[in-house]
Protein backbone atom coordinates (compact mmCIF):
# COMPACT_ATOMS: atom_id res chain seq x y z
CA UNK A 1 0.00 0.00 0.00
CA UNK A 2 1.42 3.39 -0.97
CA UNK A 3 1.14 5.62 2.09
CA UNK A 4 1.88 9.33 1.71
CA UNK A 5 4.65 10.75 3.87
CA UNK A 6 3.19 12.90 6.65
CA UNK A 7 4.00 16.60 6.71
CA UNK A 8 6.20 17.08 9.82
CA UNK A 9 5.01 20.67 10.33
CA UNK A 10 1.30 19.81 10.29
CA UNK A 11 -0.82 18.02 12.89
CA UNK A 12 -1.42 14.42 11.77
CA UNK A 13 -4.71 12.82 12.77
CA UNK A 14 -4.99 9.04 12.39
CA UNK A 15 -8.25 7.16 12.61
CA UNK A 16 -11.44 6.09 10.94
CA UNK A 17 -13.70 8.81 9.48
CA UNK A 18 -16.98 7.43 10.83
CA UNK A 19 -15.67 7.18 14.42
CA UNK A 20 -17.56 9.71 16.57
CA UNK A 21 -14.46 10.65 18.56
CA UNK A 22 -12.46 11.23 15.38
CA UNK A 23 -15.29 13.39 14.03
CA UNK A 24 -15.28 15.50 17.21
CA UNK A 25 -11.49 15.86 17.16
CA UNK A 26 -11.43 16.91 13.50
CA UNK A 27 -14.24 19.41 14.08
CA UNK A 28 -12.41 20.84 17.12
CA UNK A 29 -9.19 21.29 15.15
CA UNK A 30 -11.09 22.99 12.31
CA UNK A 31 -12.99 25.28 14.72
CA UNK A 32 -9.69 26.31 16.33
CA UNK A 33 -7.99 27.01 13.01
CA UNK A 34 -5.44 24.24 13.43
CA UNK A 35 -4.30 22.79 10.11
CA UNK A 36 -4.20 19.00 10.04
CA UNK A 37 -3.88 16.07 7.70
CA UNK A 38 -6.14 13.08 8.19
CA UNK A 39 -4.84 9.54 7.70
CA UNK A 40 -7.72 7.13 7.16
CA UNK A 41 -6.83 3.66 8.45
CA UNK A 42 -9.49 2.09 6.22
CA UNK A 43 -8.24 3.65 2.98
CA UNK A 44 -4.55 4.17 3.69
CA UNK A 45 -3.78 1.36 6.12
CA UNK A 46 -1.89 1.56 9.37
CA UNK A 47 1.68 2.79 8.92
CA UNK A 48 3.98 0.37 10.82
CA UNK A 49 6.61 3.03 11.53
CA UNK A 50 3.97 5.32 13.05
CA UNK A 51 2.71 2.46 15.26
CA UNK A 52 6.30 1.91 16.45
CA UNK A 53 6.49 5.61 17.40
CA UNK A 54 3.15 5.52 19.21
CA UNK A 55 4.05 2.39 21.14
CA UNK A 56 7.46 3.78 22.08
CA UNK A 57 5.98 7.13 23.14
CA UNK A 58 2.76 6.06 24.89
CA UNK A 59 3.09 2.33 25.55
CA UNK A 60 1.04 -0.44 23.98
CA UNK A 61 -1.48 -0.51 26.84
CA UNK A 62 -2.47 3.09 26.03
CA UNK A 63 -2.70 2.67 22.26
CA UNK A 64 -4.56 -0.66 22.25
CA UNK A 65 -8.33 -0.32 22.71
CA UNK A 66 -9.48 -3.33 24.72
CA UNK A 67 -12.94 -1.87 25.29
CA UNK A 68 -14.06 -1.61 21.69
CA UNK A 69 -16.20 -3.87 19.56
CA UNK A 70 -13.30 -5.03 17.40
CA UNK A 71 -11.34 -6.26 20.44
CA UNK A 72 -14.37 -8.06 21.84
CA UNK A 73 -14.91 -9.81 18.50
CA UNK A 74 -11.35 -11.19 18.41
CA UNK A 75 -11.05 -14.80 19.47
CA UNK A 76 -9.79 -15.50 22.98
CA UNK A 77 -6.47 -16.90 21.73
CA UNK A 78 -5.69 -13.70 19.82
CA UNK A 79 -6.61 -11.57 22.81
CA UNK A 80 -4.53 -13.70 25.17
CA UNK A 81 -1.52 -13.52 22.85
CA UNK A 82 -1.29 -9.73 23.26
CA UNK A 83 1.21 -9.39 26.08
CA UNK A 84 3.79 -6.87 24.87
CA UNK A 85 4.41 -4.15 22.31
CA UNK A 86 5.34 -6.57 19.52
CA UNK A 87 2.22 -8.70 19.89
CA UNK A 88 0.03 -5.60 20.28
CA UNK A 89 1.54 -4.12 17.11
CA UNK A 90 0.79 -7.29 15.16
CA UNK A 91 -2.88 -7.14 16.18
CA UNK A 92 -3.07 -3.40 15.45
CA UNK A 93 -1.68 -3.89 11.95
CA UNK A 94 -4.11 -6.73 11.28
CA UNK A 95 -7.13 -5.02 12.89
CA UNK A 96 -6.83 -1.22 12.67
CA UNK A 97 -9.98 -0.69 14.70
CA UNK A 98 -8.28 -1.93 17.88
CA UNK A 99 -6.20 1.26 17.90
CA UNK A 100 -7.63 3.91 20.21
CA UNK A 101 -8.75 6.89 18.21
CA UNK A 102 -7.81 9.38 17.19
CA UNK A 103 -4.07 9.11 17.38
CA UNK A 104 -2.70 12.62 16.92
CA UNK A 105 0.88 13.57 16.19
CA UNK A 106 1.53 17.18 17.18
CA UNK A 107 4.56 18.89 15.58
CA UNK A 108 7.31 19.77 17.98
CA UNK A 109 10.14 22.28 17.76
CA UNK A 110 12.46 19.50 18.95
CA UNK A 111 11.69 17.48 15.82
CA UNK A 112 9.97 14.40 17.25
CA UNK A 113 6.20 14.74 17.27
CA UNK A 114 4.28 14.60 20.52
CA UNK A 115 1.59 11.93 20.43
CA UNK A 116 -1.84 11.83 22.03
CA UNK A 117 -4.63 9.28 21.88
CA UNK A 118 -8.31 10.12 22.20
CA UNK A 119 -10.00 13.49 22.31
CA UNK A 120 -10.68 15.55 25.41
CA UNK A 121 -11.41 19.15 24.41
CA UNK A 122 -10.39 20.84 27.70
CA UNK A 123 -6.99 19.15 27.63
CA UNK A 124 -6.43 20.04 23.97
CA UNK A 125 -7.52 23.63 24.67
CA UNK A 126 -4.92 23.95 27.42
CA UNK A 127 -2.24 22.52 25.18
CA UNK A 128 -1.55 19.64 27.57
CA UNK A 129 -1.28 16.54 25.51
Amino acid sequence: MNTPTPNPTCVQVYGIPNCDTVKKARAWLTEHGIAFEFHDFKKQGVPPAAVDHWLHTLGWETVLNRKGTTWRKLDAATQAAVQDAASAKAVMLAHASVIKRPVVEWPSAQGEAQVSVGFIAPIWAKGRL
